[in-house]
């Protein structure tokens, strides 16, 4: 930057480092302290400051210096007027929308401001600005940049990427019809290029499952992949793959979805980007290796897609809400509850961004409502069902995804002895539409269970049937297989199929629906005199909910077999799980708690075990409940109390 030769510019470092200003920091220089570097930036005037960012701004783009440092350059120098800054921004704008949305708004709104009507490289500013402001949510905004670029743009390829980026904003501001219509009027024109037609085709297909119909939206789904195949397209291809994904997952062939899904991540690689959609990607693969009962897979899927986040420097959007789903199958409750961390509202990010779904709402109000009401923490419970029950259910998106917290509501009304009521409100989970997602199967077995208990034979039936359907939609048999064993099982007083049930959850998992069959298979061997049975059945469910804290579970299941003669033997209880101290960390709590001790920063924790940092700052507050801490202090005493050193 400074063009000045090595020996020359070694020199003048020295004498810095002499002078005690910045000292060696492994292959580089630093500051001694930051304030020395800030008192020397502040010393000089403000406009020669601007000058020198310029200059840096300048030199570093010239060299194809990574695109972030040109724009922090640019943006420290208040947006240079130069020709260049608007040549370069054209072609910067998409990956620094993609690293730095809000800066790349700013500056390239700076440099439309710069920029003269007629000049070449103002549509593709536009362009940049569109896209930009979809990322930061400005969608109004972008609808009408967009709209007006699109009434003077002449080239073939922008005004494709013009009306496939409209399309997103519109979807953004609520009108997905217009964005049909948008894509429709693209589509017609007679030069739209390869690429922009496979793009388009493939974002059709995405909002026609909402708007037009399944079948509609698989037609365009295929149309879409044979236009990005012939236009060699990996992003339209991959787009393409991830609707198959979607419609074969609601098909419940979870086999031919993840195939979908593997030959798009393969397709997009590491590109930055695919970013976003490969992101996407991955958080759809953990959600399908769930349906097929891959627990150990989908547990690896999600470490990928945390790395993936971590190596693109992308906030970790998707996978904190799949992380607590997962987790709350796999019973590891108090790690779901950090994973959605302290503050409902610090929900970052969506699926889509231009969709509007409130998915991440409300599947932290679902699945925090869910494992508080089992646990017996009423008012937290309450606290949560009552949010979460205020949001409106407008997308296909959001029923999908309001199942917890209709079990929560339906679990709080249980608790009230409103079993009838309870029942209705979980019988709202089904029937499943045809083109809807929702895995009903997870929560059949309770409704059969709450319907048998009022009594009510209809509900009892009608639900085991639609779990019969979603078993036998299933075109390689896994969760609903189990869970309809359960059903018919409690239906029929069958102990076979409750312990047939029972060894597939054993084997299989989710550790969630394990003590749950025990404790039906309890109930039917307690019902056909067998007692003995019924109370090791009874006695293993317990140990299981006490694990989890499932207080209400344990009442529960000692209530149900109660009525059968049938109580815990001394034998069978054992203490309950610690809920303070060093005994009551879970196994990532104690782990993140000995790199606490050693030193390691929240950063640090977070690059080394793939979490984000506020997952990480929710598990250190969380440690430091249990240990009665009020620093990281006193988590290092506790460490050293238990042996182990920094």
């Amino acid at each position: 930057m400074l063009r000045r030769s090595a020996s020359d510019l070694a020199a003048s470092l020295q004498e810095a480092v002499l002078a005690g200003i910045v000292d060696d920091s492994g292959a580089e220089l630093s500051f001694r302290h930051p304030l020395i570097r800030q008192a020397l930036y502040e010393s000089m005037p403000e406009a020669l400051r601007a000058v020198l960012h310029a200059d840096a701004a300048r030199e570093l783009a010239a060299t194809g210096a990574d695109t972030l440092r040109v724009a922090q350059q640019l943006s420290a120098a208040n947006g240079p007027r130069e020709i260049w800054v608007r040549a370069w921004l054209a072609e910067a704008a998409p990956a620094l929308a993609t690293r730095a949305p809000q800066l790349a708004v700013e500056l390239v709104r700076g440099a439309l401001e710069q920029t003269a009507a007629d000049d070449v490289s103002r549509d593709a500013l536009v362009v940049g600005l569109v896209r930009a402001l979809i990322a930061v949510g400005g969608y109004e905004e972008a609808v009408g940049q967009a709209s007006w670029a699109l009434t003077t743009m002449t080239d073939p390829a922008l005004r494709g990427e013009t009306s496939w980026m409209l399309a997103h904003a519109q979807v953004g501001t609520g009108f997905g019809e217009l964005a049909n219509e948008t894509i429709r009027q693209a589509l017609a024109a007679a030069d739209v290029p390869p690429i922009w037609e496979a793009r388009l085709l493939a974002l059709l297909a995405l909002f026609e499952r909402d708007f037009t119909g399944f079948d509609a939206a698989e037609t365009t789904s295929r149309q879409a992949l044979a236009a990005a195949e012939q236009a060699a397209d990996p992003y339209a291809t991959a787009q393409a793959l991830n609707n198959l994904w979607l419609i074969n997952s609601v098909r419940r062939d979870h086999a031919t979805a993840l195939d979908c899904i593997d030959r798009a991540l393969h397709l997009m690689g590491y590109d930055p980007g695919h970013a976003e959609l490969r992101s996407n990607a991955l958080d759809a693969r953990t959600f399908t290796l769930q349906n097929l009962d891959r627990w150990p897979q989908a547990e690896l899927a999600l470490q990928q897609a945390r790395e993936f986040a971590q190596r693109t420097g992308r906030p970790d959007r998707a996978t904190w809400a799949s992380a607590a789903v997962l987790r709350y199958w796999l019973g590891q409750w108090d790690d779901a509850l950090a994973e959605l961390g302290p503050d409902a509202d610090d929900s970052p990010g969506l699926v889509y961004s231009f969709l509007l779904e409130r998915w991440s709402a409300l599947l932290v109000h679902g699945v925090a409502a869910l494992i508080a009401g089992r646990r017996e923490q009423r008012r937290t419970a309450a606290q949560h069902l009552s949010e979460g029950l205020a949001l409106p259910m407008k997308h296909v998106g959001d029923r999908e995804n309001r199942d917890f917290l209709v079990a929560a509501h339906a679990l709080s009304l249980e608790q009230s002895g409103e079993t009838r009521q309870a029942m209705l409100r979980l019988a709202e989970i089904f029937p499943r539409r045809e083109n809807e997602m929702t895995l009903t199967h997870q929560w059949l077995p309770d409704l059969v269970r709450l319907a048998l208990a009022v009594g009510d034979t209809q509900v009892a039936q009608a639900a085991a049937k639609a779990c019969h359907e979603e078993a036998a939609a299933e075109t390689r048999p896994a969760r609903a297989v189990a869970a309809s064993l359960r059903c018919d099982g409690l239906l029929e007083s069958d102990p076979d199929r409750l312990a047939e049930a029972v060894a597939h959850y054993r084997t299989v998992g989710p550790a969630v629906e394990l003590p749950a069959a025990l404790e039906d298979l309890a109930v039917v061997l307690a019902e056909h005199g067998q007692a003995k049975e019924a109370r090791a059945a009874l006695n293993e469910a317990v140990g299981l909910y006490e694990d989890m804290q499932a207080r209400w579970d344990i009442r529960r299941a000692d209530g149900r077999l109660r009525q059968h003669g049938v109580r815990r033997g001394v034998r069978g209880r054992r203490g309950p799980r610690a809920t303070s101290g060093w005994a009551a960390l879970t196994a990532t709590e104690a782990r993140i708690a000995v790199l606490v001790a050693s030193s390691d920063s929240t950063s640090d924790i977070a690059r080394g075990m793939f979490l984000s940092r506020r997952t990480v700052q929710t598990y250190v507050s969380h440690i430091l409940v249990k240990l009665d801490g009020k620093s990281r202090l006193d988590i290092v005493r506790e460490a050293l109390r238990q042996g182990i050193s920094s």
